[in-house]
């Protein structure tokens, strides 16, 4: 098991799905978030999931809560938040809607963090998946300057530090389930 913290990532404002998708029935589980906690406590020793309001939620687990900014769905006031709750040097985030990355990819992200980087992130031919990696400490100040500053691009923070981009030749690991099409797609590759 991985001794870095895992955070998911389920306080989106899920505007193209039309609905809360961190609470869409996945797999044999009631919600998307309780799929992905349940797969990535078998990966990870600490997992947490990142969100505004954990009541919404039939389950219980650690919940990292960004009360303070209930009107941002952005991630940055999630990174603001986790650096405030966590004490570790480096977490891995991974976004609740990308239910098919898999203990490969995240252990590859992984052999290539080092020290003197900011972040390890995922990339495939869909292009760059700033939720899909290892962010450092060594970023928190950057985060809470954007969040201050109402600026919500990770890819933009990520091009302005130390950030290693690893390639993966498939994309399919990465899909994100943003539309209600995309989410049948998933429920079938299930089967």
């Amino acid at each position: 098991m991985f001794d870095l913290p895992c955070i998911i990532f389920a306080g989106g404002k899920s505007s193209r799905m039309g609905e809360d998708k961190s609470l869409l029935p996945f797999g044999q589980e009631n919600s998307l978030t309780h799929f992905q906690y349940k797969r990535l406590q078998k990966i990870f020793t600490h997992v947490y999931i990142s969100c505004k309001d954990p009541s919404k939620f039939d389950f219980d687990a650690e919940f990292i809560i960004d009360p303070h900014h209930k009107n941002t769905f952005a991630p940055t006031a999630g990174f603001v938040a986790l650096f405030n709750d966590l004490k570790d040097q480096r977490v891995f985030v991974l976004s609740v809607d990308t239910p098919f990355v898999s203990k490969e990819e995240i252990k590859a992200l992984l052999n290539e963090d080092a020290e003197e980087l900011d972040a390890v992130i995922a990339r495939s031919p869909q292009g760059l998946h700033p939720m899909c990696g290892i962010y450092h400490r060594s970023l928190e100040d950057k985060f809470q300057q954007m969040f201050k500053d109402d600026i919500h691009k990770l890819g933009m923070l990520l091009r302005q530090s130390a950030t290693k981009e690893l390639f993966f030749e498939n994309d399919f690991p990465f899909t994100n389930l943003n539309h209600p099409h995309e989410y049948e797609a998933a429920l079938k590759k299930l089967l």
